[in-house]
């Protein structure tokens, strides 16, 4: 065997590196972008300090978090202000039960990413077909479309609170977001979002300005208590279905791919799932007390976040209505990022098409094509006057109350399945966990159902 000649040796390192920026320079901007983008290599320099779990944490934070309280938009906003409004501390539990089922799927959806580098809809068009695939997109965009047009639905409400009407607040929010999403590179959009996701917090200080009997709260949030009336099951049902919504199930397997998150990462990015379920529940609770300590007390009844934030003027001050209405137009901004988003991801693993946040719009004219056209589409929605918005939007939430299961069930599929998870297949507690969550959620979808019926009957 020759000797390895320390001059052809060099010119053979140069050749490399030469080729390698030779194919860099020819390379699409996202293709460059995605090398620099690896999970970690952001934070090189802050491991070096000696930050090593820290950096780990903050190279997977995101995805959980932003997943997580996206599910406090709107509906969500309206669904527990109801609960609390309605039924005082009596249903509370109803939300940290959902909070534990929201971990649960998250990890799973999560872990499924990692794994296979797929979002959910790309996966079961791999798995099932092409037909699957479709219908699965096809169910999403129907049911998503709704929940868009409640998302500026929100933000046209906390505008009306200062006297902005909805046919200037709403292209004003949808042509800043898309800007941002169309112009921005995914840290610059993430860091904007995580931004945006703190004004959420704000809920928070409402339920303590509502001055709560904090031991009914704490009973009422521990100890289950069955509902009395029809309206019980369908509060109970809705606030499952509002924090395990299906678009942020899709949005948290997509992102996580779309940041690269491997399975090494798993173990921190665990960390960020629970931390964001947890504020969403946190966040959920609070808005609920606040509600119930307050609204209920007085035996008053609302329909939107809009008439909760009027009703709390009077009984706990200007600064609470102010709180809640700035809560709701940050939660409103952010779901409306988010929720077309996920619908363009979904758009485009249907089809075998690029998705990424990462990438320009000249190498992902579908992608952003998808996300521009649902917001416009939204936008237009609620300028319209006279609309029947509030139809549209219940529509869209019975649609999400029957893709759940079917959501959670392909999941749970794919996630047992070996052959795709290989050595990141969840252990059999949690696969166990799982198929018992969905055993609830069918039977909490068959109880709307059926109180449904006989509301409408009665």
């Amino acid at each position: 065997m020759p000797a390895p000649h320390p001059l052809r040796d060099l010119h053979a390192k140069v050749h490399r590196v030469t080729r390698h920026r030779r194919e860099r320079a020819k390379a699409p901007l996202h293709a460059v972008a995605h090398v620099h983008r690896g999970i970690g290599r952001r934070f090189t320099h802050l491991r070096k300090a000696g930050l090593g779990a820290f950096t780990c944490f903050l190279a997977v934070l995101g995805p959980g978090l932003l997943a997580g309280l996206s599910d406090d938009d709107p509906a969500g906003i309206t669904t527990y202000s109801v609960l609390g409004t309605d039924h005082g501390y009596r249903l509370l539990w109803v939300i940290p039960a959902s909070t534990v089922l929201l971990i649960l799927f998250h990890l799973l959806a999560v872990r499924v990413g990692a794994a296979t580098g797929k979002g959910l809809v790309g996966v079961i068009r791999e798995r099932w077909g092409r037909g699957f695939g479709y219908a699965a997109v096809i169910g999403l965009l129907f049911a998503n479309f709704g929940t868009i047009c409640a998302e500026y639905a929100g933000i046209s409400a906390a505008g009306s609170l200062i006297g902005v009407p909805s046919f200037v607040s709403a292209p004003i929010a949808g042509l800043l977001i898309s800007l941002i999403v169309v112009l921005g590179s995914f840290h610059r959009i993430e860091g904007i979002l995580l931004v945006v996701s703190s004004s959420l917090a704000l809920y928070i200080v409402d339920g303590f300005l509502a001055a709560p009997d904090w031991a009914q709260v704490a009973h009422g949030s521990l100890v289950p208590n069955l509902p009395i009336d029809a309206r019980g099951w369908i509060a109970i049902a809705a606030t499952l279905g509002t924090t395990l919504a299906p678009w942020g199930l899709a949005f948290i397997q997509s992102y996580a791919v779309d940041k690269k998150i491997s399975v090494a990462d798993l173990r921190w990015e665990r960390v960020d799932v629970v931390i964001g379920s947890v504020l969403t529940g946190v966040i959920g609770l609070a808005i609920a007390v606040a509600c119930a300590a307050t609204l209920h007390r007085k035996g008053l009844h609302i329909e939107d976040a809009r008439d909760a934030a009027i009703a709390l003027r009077p009984l706990a001050g200007a600064f609470a209505t102010t709180l809640f209405g700035a809560g709701l137009l940050g939660a409103s901004l952010l779901a409306a990022a988010i929720v077309p988003i996920a619908t363009a991801y979904s758009i485009a693993e249907g089809i075998g098409a690029p998705a990424s946040l990462d990438l320009d719009s000249k190498h992902f004219q579908f992608f952003y094509a998808a996300f521009i056209g649902l917001t416009v589409a939204a936008v237009s929605v609620v300028s319209l006057p006279g609309l029947p918005l509030v139809r549209l939007i219940y529509l869209s939430q019975v649609v999400n109350a029957v893709l759940l299961p079917l959501h959670a069930f392909a999941l749970i599929l794919i996630a047992r399945n070996r052959a795709i998870m290989g050595a990141a297949r969840p252990r059999d507690w949690m696969l166990g966990a799982a198929w018992a969550s969905l055993a609830l959620i069918v039977a909490c979808v068959a109880a709307l159902a059926r109180s449904g019926i006989g509301g409408e009957g009665a």
